[in-house]
């Protein structure tokens, strides 16, 4: 099923991820679409073009996860006109031992039928400590 309501193809895209459906999640992303992940962490950036969405952004989350452990569930979305506000759960166990549990916010941005550029907001501090442990963030001066 293919849809241009853009309300429905986040809603798709959440649940393709959800379920691990590599065929909808690629065919839900413009080709020159962008995603932006703010924060001081070694994904916090402006990927650019489809497949350095998938491949890079994405895919390059998936070697934290213990394999079969991720479980993300869509909590709301809210629309208007091109633009869906999508609230997540996303939960996993590490590979460094620990346990990712983080509630997120994206603000898509859907043309055609496509999503052309997402902005992500989750507790950056709580990605830093459970998926990149070894990161060194910078703290404000003064901050112990």
């Amino acid at each position: 099923m293919t849809t241009t309501d853009p309300r429905a193809v986040v809603i798709r895209y959440v649940e393709a991820v959800r379920d691990g459906d590599t065929d909808v999640i690629y065919d839900s992303f413009a080709e020159d679409a962008s995603w932006h992940y703010p924060g001081d962490l070694p994904v916090s950036k402006v990927w650019h073009g489809r497949d350095a969405i998938i491949n890079d952004f994405l895919g390059g989350m998936g070697p934290v996860f213990v394999p079969g452990t991720l479980e993300i569930e869509l909590v709301s979305t809210i629309a208007e006109g091109d633009r869906v506000v999508a609230e997540w759960t996303a939960k996993a166990e590490t590979v460094h031992g620990g346990v990712y549990d983080n509630r997120c916010i994206g603000v898509y941005t859907v043309h055609g039928g496509q999503i052309t550029s997402v902005i992500e907001y989750a507790d950056t501090r709580h990605v830093a400590a459970t998926l990149f442990p070894d990161h060194n963030t910078r703290r404000p001066v003064g901050a112990e």
